[in-house]
């Protein structure tokens, strides 16, 4: 089996390429074709484990059970986990391949695209139809040399483009057409059609707009989208959905504050909890003040641990976390955040940054030392009360100490993971996925007297994709896809 394929590039970031694919890939599935998700490079810090053992881009991860196929390191070859404002770990095929700088990276483009394309290749093998999805914005010009992300991809492999704009943002004409004229003729020849995401009102309105953008370009007009409020819902892709704002919830019974340091990662540990009527999710960054109402903080898990620990203590994060557990409150800390929770953080080899060591927060009696070898795999057992859940660990490093004795969950495997503090009120562990599971969101939600789960959380997303995919049919000419897929 040869696949058609098809790609999707945006005129910018967040303008819904991730969304569309996942849409699509439940759409086509429901019409009886194989399909198989690609993306050549993604930048994210929220990544999945793959049943190959490895790990992709959380979006990819979604779109391939949006598919209902296994995720596969292939789906995202090259995965790029930033570390500093300039410099990121680079994950080829699901495994550390090492870490640049912005500059450095560049020249590391040509000896990646061999390993694109044969993922490609691979996937193309067993699918129907291959959605390709680019990264950021077509019209980079500027990254054109050794692109692998999205028309140097789309020209080495020949696949065809689609081009989506977002209206929400203002200027889609300009910025469709716009990028048309930047393009290099044979770059803008890969653009068969476009898309108009995010609309709000009458599509009526809109329809001289997409009559000039087409007459403009030359493109098809494949179709134009109204804005699909069920995406909260979903997993996000990056870091860019926590700037959307919050609804607060009046009635909420327990209130969780979650601290927000630069290099979050997996933050979609908490889409779970935060789904919950019963459970506000406040996201403090530094500058604000942790809430003295909060019943829970979280500390997610980071990138680069040791940089966001000191921005932690920068922030004055550790003065008011001592304040929250004064009056009775708890805290979680998840990956990253958990080794933040002990007496003492190294990275002597500089796996995360520079090479150094940093006092950690003191409240679990712990210790951790990051090493090259990276956990990637599934996890399931059972919490320190008695709890089952499934989930997965994805981290460096070895923490040991007096409280993992305590420890906080005990695996199928016969390990044991994470610690709980002596007082009951401090809880670390290396469990991603937690909350995604509903027997352990009703344990949580019982121990701060807020009831039981009012979400199947499962059930909910397989919902949202199909609606998503249900909406994609009436508003996108899906036949015309097809046709120019090859």
């Amino acid at each position: 089996m040869t696949a058609r394929a098809l790609m999707f590039q945006g005129t910018g970031s967040d303008v819904g390429k991730s969304l569309i694919v996942t849409g699509l890939s439940r759409a086509l599935v429901l019409r009886g074709l194989n399909v198989a998700p690609f993306k050549p490079q993604n930048m994210s810090n929220n990544a999945a484990v793959t049943a190959d053992g490895g790990e992709i881009g959380r979006a990819q991860a979604l779109q391939a059970r949006a598919a209902r196929v296994a995720p596969s390191v292939h789906m995202n070859p090259v995965l790029l986990k930033p570390q500093s404002e300039v410099g990121a770990q680079i994950v080829v095929r699901g495994r550390i391949y090492g870490k640049a700088k912005a500059a450095e990276y560049q020249t590391l483009k040509p000896e990646l695209m061999g390993a694109v394309q044969d993922s490609f290749v691979r996937l193309k093998a067993d699918a129907d139809v291959v959605l390709v999805e680019g990264a950021g914005s077509a019209s980079e010009v500027n990254l054109r040399a050794n692109d692998i992300a999205n028309m140097g991809f789309a020209r080495a492999a020949d696949v065809p483009v689609v081009l989506i704009g977002d209206i929400d943002r203002g200027g889609v004409i300009a910025s469709l057409a716009g990028t048309k004229v930047v393009l290099d003729p044979s770059d803008a020849a890969m653009i068969c059609g476009f898309l108009v995401n995010k609309f709000r009102g009458d599509p009526a309105l809109f329809a001289d707009g997409m009559a000039h953008i087409a007459n403009a370009t030359g493109w098809q007009a494949m179709g134009l989208i109204p804005f699909f409020a069920g995406a909260r819902t979903l997993p996000a892709e990056d870091a860019l959905a926590l700037e959307q704002q919050q609804a607060a919830k009046s009635d909420a019974r327990l209130r969780v504050a979650v601290a927000v340091l630069p290099h979050i990662a997996n933050f979609d540990d908490l889409d779970p909890l935060a789904a919950e009527p019963a459970v506000e999710i406040v996201r403090i960054r530094p500058g604000q003040a942790l809430p003295g109402d909060a019943q829970l903080v979280i500390l997610p898990g980071s990138k680069a641990t040791l940089s966001d620990l000191r921005t932690f203590r920068e922030a004055g994060f550790d003065i008011d976390l001592a304040a929250h557990l004064r009056r009775g409150g708890c805290v979680l800390g998840l990956c990253g955040g958990y080794q933040m929770l002990g007496r003492l953080l190294r990275d002597p080899e500089g796996f995360e940054g520079e090479p150094g060591e940093a006092d950690g927060l003191g409240l679990l009696d712990v210790e951790t030392t990051l090493t090259g070898e990276k956990r990637l795999e599934p996890a399931r057992g059972q919490t320190f009360d008695g709890v089952p859940f499934k989930g997965y660990e994805m981290h460096m490093g070895r923490t040991v100490g007096p409280d993992c004795e305590r420890a906080f969950a005990s695996l199928d495997t016969g390990a044991r993971d994470g610690a709980v503090s002596a007082n009951g009120q401090v809880f670390g562990t290396y469990v991603h996925g937690l909350f995604s599971d509903d027997r352990q969101r009703t344990a949580w939600l019982k121990r701060f007297a807020a009831g039981s789960s009012q979400v199947r959380y499962d059930e909910q997303v397989e919902s949202v994709l199909d609606t998503l995919a249900a909406h994609l049919e009436a508003h996108v000419d899906i036949d015309g896809l097809l046709k120019a897929a090859r």
